[in-house]
């Protein structure tokens, strides 16, 4: 199925027209709260770890800026919608307190950690979050996701090659793969793990100080 698809996009689009298109997705879709995870894909296969990596990131700082600003709209019934959710709210609201380096950290945490970050652009404003440490706590913290992102388009790429009946993996090739995979498996399992933990210890501060 990958392969037909790939020939028609390239065939289709040139490069440029393509990473025009892929970078305004990313930008733009978690505003509309679509997932731009398909995206990050293309732009893997498509661009590699280097050029996809630029591409995604630039992207994906206009993608959390955009609902931060459009937050300042919705700022009385985001902070009406947090009382109704008070043990979520208190781990977004432990972003928004004390210094900026607590907030980065803070908000590195929770991109990190599985909390529905399209969510999080929007509700980051009501938790009094500052613009610098929202923004860069924001790029540090999806870092993984990215990397992730770019191998899986990689990966597609492979398989969609591999199988071509004119075409098959080496023995170095899938050696190669599956510890990719496992590596990177294990990178972000370990990742959201401590940062759940992180934002815990963060939650309960923010309750015994409440």
């Amino acid at each position: 199925e990958l392969i037909p698809f790939i020939k028609w996009v390239r065939s289709t689009f040139s490069i440029p027209v393509l990473g025009l298109l892929l970078f305004a997705s990313v930008a733009l879709f978690p505003t509309i709260l679509l997932p731009s995870s398909p995206s990050m894909w293309m732009a893997g296969l498509t661009f590699g770890y280097g050029k996809g990596f630029l591409l995604i990131l630039s992207a994906a700082s206009i993608g959390v800026t955009l609902p931060f600003l459009i937050g300042h709209l919705f700022l009385h019934k985001m902070q009406e919608w947090l009382k109704q959710y008070p043990k979520k709210a208190a781990i977004l609201r432990a972003a928004g307190e004390g210094t900026w380096f607590h907030q980065f950290q803070a908000v590195t945490l929770i991109r990190v950690s599985p909390f529905p970050y399209m969510i999080y652009n929007y509700c980051a404003l009501a938790t009094g979050v500052h613009y610098g440490p929202y923004i860069l706590g924001s790029l540090v913290g999806m870092v993984p996701e990215i990397f992730v992102s770019i191998y899986t388009g990689i990966m597609l790429r492979t398989l969609a090659v591999a199988s071509d009946v004119r075409h098959s993996l080496s023995a170095v090739e899938i050696v190669v793969n599956v510890l990719g995979f496992c590596v990177t498996a294990s990178a972000t399992i370990v990742c959201t793990i401590y940062a759940k933990k992180k934002l815990s210890a963060m939650q309960s501060e923010e309750a015994e100080t409440s």
